[in-house]
């Protein structure tokens, strides 16, 4: 770069790294009980259900929560907004181990630790935007959406493994630690943004965020991904919260189901990773969205289907490595497609209606059959992913010219 009034800093990588690890933790938290669910029902003496509303609480505490902390965020700016969160999780994911024995306590404590998630998830865009070029943000979400993958996968391994070692309490206790540690380095090591912008002049420039967020909701493409988002979302988030009640039937174990949670989002990990650099380098947002969701549908009947654990794992692995590289590509297409609505206001947007898709986890358990098989439910989500596809064709690219001068 030849224009001194801006510049790319390599500090922004800290800042980013810092950003992913709270990103991970709270994913832990909030995936910890999904791959025990039978294990921790019999542990606490409640139903499958009230275990799977443990994740689910996630999802409802995000609705009324997202477009208040979007709005904060781009008040506010994102360290202190996303710091307030990365707080609540590490004081509530301690204490939801300190009082793991207690589903009540323990439900109280997973609320708290809810209530943070939107401080975290709604800056996804936001970081990218306040120290990377334009050519490098989808790919800063896409290792922003790793580090979430990661988290989700490492509950689902670890703690079918640790609970045969230790308690469920202090397996929460020990996750509890790793949050308010993660929490600690963000609040030590984030800044909101560098000395000089990372991009030409005009193209930081967002409005603000009540005319924004009014200007995003007249864009028709805009509207089309957010319903595309609700059922990804929906899809993915139900698959994860009833991993083992969808194996179950079939003769798999908890174990097993933490295998098959960590491949899905293994192959999800590196779909975020892979995908979004192509679109970056060609500019292209639509293409990826779509071959992600055309190309899910057949991991998902794997899933769905699968009698053999080589055919289930390849299955799983093959579907998160699809659905999930849409994800972070998808994010930046909103970013752009609204602009100059603010990138926590897009983003919070996004994870909004992705979060209102609990409904669909609701869904599912009522879809169950007799025998507690979740076929129908899962055929049902096959569905959606094709149907998804007649609004993905309709979706336009931006501008990439456009964008460069305007945004």
């Amino acid at each position: 770069m030849t224009d001194k009034s801006y510049r790319l800093y390599p500090y922004r990588w800290v800042v980013l790294a810092v950003f992913m690890f709270i990103n991970l933790t709270i994913q832990i938290l909030w995936i910890t009980y999904a791959p025990i669910t039978g294990v921790a029902a019999g542990f606490y003496q409640v139903t499958d259900l009230a275990i799977g509303l443990l994740a689910m609480t996630f999802m409802l505490a995000f609705i009324p929560l997202s477009i208040p902390v979007s709005w904060a965020i781009d008040t506010y700016g994102f360290r202190l907004t996303v710091s307030i969160g990365a707080a609540l999780m590490g004081v509530f994911g301690i204490a939801r181990g300190l009082v793991g024995a207690d589903y009540t306590l323990v439900l109280l404590s997973t609320i708290g630790i809810a209530v943070a998630q939107p401080f975290l998830l709604n800056a996804w865009t936001k970081v990218p935007a306040q120290w990377f070029s334009i050519e490098e943000r989808a790919t800063a979400v896409g290792l922003v959406t790793l580090s979430n993958l990661v988290g989700t996968a490492l509950g689902m391994v670890l703690t079918p493994i640790l609970i045969e070692q230790f308690s469920i309490p202090t397996v929460q206790v020990i996750y509890g630690g790793v949050a308010a540690f993660s929490a600690i380095l963000f609040l030590i090591f984030a800044r909101e943004k560098p000395a000089t912008p990372p991009c030409p002049p005009g193209q930081e420039v967002r409005a603000l965020m009540l005319d924004g967020l009014k200007h995003a909701l007249k864009v028709k493409e805009f509207w089309m991904y957010l319903i595309v988002s609700f059922i990804g979302m929906g899809i993915f988030n139900g698959v994860t919260t009833w991993v083992e009640g969808i194996i179950r039937p079939r003769g798999f174990t908890p174990t097993d189901a933490g295998t098959l949670g960590a491949l899905m989002l293994a192959g999800g990990v590196l779909g975020a990773v892979l995908i979004p650099p192509f679109s970056d380098r060609q500019h292209k947002r639509q293409r990826y969205i779509l071959l992600g969701f055309v190309l899910a549908a057949p991991g998902l009947l794997g899933v769905a289907f699968a009698a053999e654990p080589w055919l289930l794992f390849v299955s799983a692995f093959a579907f998160g490595f699809f659905l999930i590289s849409a994800s972070p590509v998808g994010m930046q297409y909103a970013a752009e497609v609204t602009h100059p609505t603010p990138e926590g206001t897009s983003n919070g947007l996004i994870q909004l209606f992705g979060q209102a898709s609990v409904v669909f986890v609701y869904i599912m358990e009522a879809l169950k059959t007799k025998d507690g098989a979740f076929t129908p439910a899962l055929i049902l989500a096959v569905g959606l992913l094709f149907a998804s596809t007649f609004l993905i064709v309709k979706m336009k690219d931006p501008l990439m010219s456009a964008i460069k001068h305007n945004l």
